[in-house]
């Protein structure tokens, strides 16, 4: 699940990465440099050499490859990384890539493409197409490009970084803006890894496999899985180089997928064992609910396993749930030193791992089967801004777990060319009882209990377990050792220390009856995982048969039916279940009569207790549309329980709302009512009357735009007299009448009882100088009288037309 980089935008070839100053910069930083370099050659070499005035020693500032790689993979995309620790911040640079020991003035010396992320922080240089800068030159503490990594055969690339800051810092020979890759052995393709030699170590070793996993909210606090996180059952084996149970960049087999996506290692294990010829000894450790419990609560589940000369790897894997097909795990870790001895001690932090069988990015991503089936590939911190494990620095993801693989004993004639040392001899020695306590005295505990009963009946390597109560911590500073303690232990009748005794697998499912009507035979069979050590024969069985009954009745009214089925899942995920099988008819009775033989059989089936999973849910659901179709609104999810109600009250929340924005919704215009019409803007003859309206909101967002402001429509007051005379006497006595009429107002007491106006004010200036404007006039009230109970008495205004010539 790599993210997918956008199309090429360089047909060129780039290998050594180094981030530069902007292209004006690189102009005019060392002007006095750069004539010095001949003329003939090209751009790029031209900046490469401007190191005239270098300083080392910038560690604020660091140049990063996704994943911190030591190899590139030919042809695969990385992302590049330049940034500043606060409060440090650069302005531009350039990014520039070469082959190694290259000086950059030939085209032949460029490796690999370029590709930009953000159009709007980078872009190529125009001067050398090869290079990167930025777009704008600005503050700024990050920016990313894609690298894609050239083809087989490049050799090494060296990643150098020069930056603009308030002075100039040049490309560095070495330093935290200087890094070296170097290409990929095709043969190891998907791991940096070692490849496997034969082993030239004599008799036998005995390893104990630990498993401490570190998975917990306080480690991994994003989006963690409060309820429903665990570890699944451990599945392995010690195998031959011939067997390969996992590996990076190969594809998951079907037991691994039930692994990954089920937590369940019942397919892993008949994968490792029909390999019994290739598999000494199946690795096998019980599952971790919660994940993370304190080791004095809980003990690190454990395992022990042997190899020899040709069985000298070991794989496991271990699912971490829920997730949609994570792992944690080794993949053929080799416990054969070149000095032809045994391998110590192995401690290895693992980080988790991708199937390449379900396409989800979250702890509890519905399923969603990745088809085609991709190849197993380690999680990387950019994968997905949904992932728990994102981080978009591109840093390393935090371990979710620690094995440590410890040698406890060695069998047989050894045959090592160095020596062994303290530790080797201490570690083949028998453990014996201690004389003396080395429990603190701070730690009050009550004496331990008997040894319990071995977990193994057969030759097969158990554990045995012993337990004491901490009573009392008097000094909480001073850690108290474990409340359990594990001894290994074999079946009745087996010694460990018996040479003579060989160790055998578990016995495989029965064969099928050898008839399909009445009594028959049927076998199974299981091998020998360790010969003795002393080479005698091993005399206990491998085959063993029994009778088996199929159609109890073989007359003509008994009907022919199947062998059963497997068991299906049990009906309870804690607790006490029920399971069934079925089985189907395959003839019926020869007379026509029923069919009397059961079809279907059920029994009961213990999970773990149910306090271990209180509260088992299903995934989350999608979320929901938004409530609104623009703006501000909310969106939901949900998810079921799937515990049983009797198991106790489940407090977790079974729906999520949380806020959604869309596009701003549109915003219509918003305007005043109309003004009243003003007087007409001629005294006789036709003219024109206006009424106007204010905008009191603009348009926003697309809404609808604004509709007219101003209406006009034509008035005619009289016929204009022709003679001047007379057209004079009716302006005379229209301009009396105004008069009069305006003083009629000024003393107008009577019109409104109760208050005394003061005259109009003057006419406003018109608003506009010509297509038409408005002036305004207002009359306050200078005085109200007590004793009147009138209401209406407030200012007035008046607004006419002005300046309605055209423009």
């Amino acid at each position: 699940m790599r993210l997918s980089p956008a199309p090429l935008r360089l047909s060129r070839s780039p290998a050594l990465l180094a981030l530069a100053l902007p292209l004006a910069a690189a102009l005019a930083f060392s002007d006095e440099t750069l004539d010095k370099v001949p003329k003939s050659e090209g751009y790029c070499s031209r900046i490469l050499r401007a190191q005239g005035t270098r300083r080392e020693g910038y560690t604020e500032f660091s140049l990063r490859v996704e994943g911190d790689p030591d190899f590139y993979k030919p042809g695969t995309s990385y992302r590049v990384t330049l940034s500043a620790a606060p409060p440090s911040y650069f302005r531009g640079f350039t990014l520039i890539a070469l082959k190694e020991n290259r000086e950059g003035d030939k085209e032949e010396d460029h490796a690999g493409t370029f590709q930009i992320i953000d159009e709007e922080e980078t872009q190529f240089m125009s001067n050398c197409p090869v290079a990167v800068t930025e777009s704008t030159p600005r503050r700024r503490t990050r920016i990313q490009v894609f690298w894609i990594a050239p083809a087989a055969g490049t050799g090494c690339v060296i990643l150098k970084a020069s930056i603009v800051q308030k002075r100039i810092i040049y490309f560095q020979d070495e330093g935290s803006l200087t890094k070296k890759l170097c290409e990929q052995d095709s043969m190891f393709d998907g791991v940096t890894d070692k490849p496997i030699l034969d082993c030239c170590a004599c008799g036998t070793a005995k390893y104990r496999l630990t498993f401490y996993g570190n998975w917990s909210e306080k480690t991994h606090p994003k989006d963690y899985p409060r309820r429903a996180n665990h570890w699944s059952a451990i599945i392995g084996g010690s195998h031959s180089k011939n067997y390969v149970l996992w590996e990076y960049g190969g594809y998951a087999s079907e037991g691994v997928k039930q692994v990954a996506e089920l937590g369940s290692p019942v397919k892993m294990e008949e994968e490792i064992r029909q390999q019994s010829d290739e598999v000494l000894t199946v690795i096998k450790a019980k599952a971790q609910w919660p994940a993370w419990q304190p080791l004095n609560v809980r003990a690190a589940p454990s395992a022990e396993f042997s190899v020899d000369r040709t069985r000298h790897l070991m794989s496991f894997l271990t699912m971490m749930g829920p997730s949609p097909d994570w792992n944690v795990g080794l993949s053929a870790e080799d416990l054969c030193t070149k000095e032809c001895g045994w391998v110590q001690k192995v401690v290895q932090d693992l980080i988790p791992w991708d199937a390449g069988t379900d396409s989800g990015v979250t702890y509890e991503s519905p399923n969603k089967p990745t088809i085609p089936q991709e190849k197993i590939r380690p999680l990387t911190s950019l994968d997905h801004p949904q992932s728990p494990f994102y981080d978009p620095e591109g840093g390393s993801i935090t371990q979710v777990a620690r094995v440590v693989i410890e040698r406890i004993a060695r069998k047989g004639e050894q045959c090592n060319i160095v020596p062994d040392n303290v530790d080797d001899i201490v570690a083949d020695l028998a453990p014996e009882e201690k004389d003396e306590d080395d429990t603190p005295e701070t730690c009050i505990y009550s004496n331990w209990s008997p040894w319990s009963a071995c977990s193994s009946s057969t030759c097969d390597k158990g554990k045995r377990m012993r337990q004491r109560m901490l009573k009392a911590q008097l000094d909480l500073s001073v850690p108290c050792p474990d409340t359990q303690d594990f001894q290994p232990c074999m079946g009745p009748g087996c010694s460990d220390e018996d040479g003579s005794t060989c160790t055998m697998s578990e016995w495989i499912t029965w064969s099928p009856c050898s008839i399909s009507c009445g009594t028959g035979m049927r076998s199974r069979e299981r091998y020998v995982k360790q010969f003795p050590e002393d080479g005698s024969v091993c005399t206990l069985p491998t085959e063993e048969t029994e009778k088996c009954t199929v159609n109890e009745e073989c007359s003509p009214s008994s009907c022919l039916v199947t062998e059963w089925g497997e068991w299906d899942e049990c009906s309870a995920t804690c607790g006490m279940g029920m399971k069934k099988r079925h089985r189907m008819v395959k003839m019926s009775p020869a007379d026509g009569s029923m069919c009397k033989a059961e079809t279907s059989q059920a029994e009961k089936c213990m999970m773990p207790e149910c306090h271990t999973i209180p509260c088992l849910l299903s995934p989350w659901s999608e979320w929901s549309d938004c409530s609104v179709t623009c703006g501000k609104g909310m969106r939901t999810r949900q998810r079921m329980l799937k515990s049983l109600a009797e198991l106790g009250d489940c407090n977790e929340d079974l729906e999520q709302v949380e806020k959604c924005m869309l596009p701003e919704c549109p915003i219509d215009c918003e305007l005043t009512e109309w003004s009243q019409w003003s007087e007409c803007n001629k005294s006789c003859g036709k003219g024109h009357m206006i009424r106007t309206r204010m905008i009191q909101m603009e348009p926003q967002f697309g809404g609808a735009p604004c509709p007219e402001t101003v209406q006009r429509k034509k008035c005619r007051v009289r016929k204009c007299l022709r003679n001047p005379s007379i057209q004079k006497l009716r302006w005379r006595e229209a301009r009396e009448s105004r008069r009069s009429e305006q003083l009629r107002e000024e003393s107008d007491g009577e019109q409104f009882p109760g208050c005394r106006m003061r005259p109009w004010t003057a006419w406003s200036e018109c608003t506009k100088l010509c297509g038409g404007g408005i002036q305004e006039r207002y009359m306050t009230v200078k005085k109200r009288f007590k004793s009147s109970q009138f209401t209406s008495c407030k200012d007035k205004k008046e607004i006419r037309a002005c300046n309605v010539h055209p423009c």
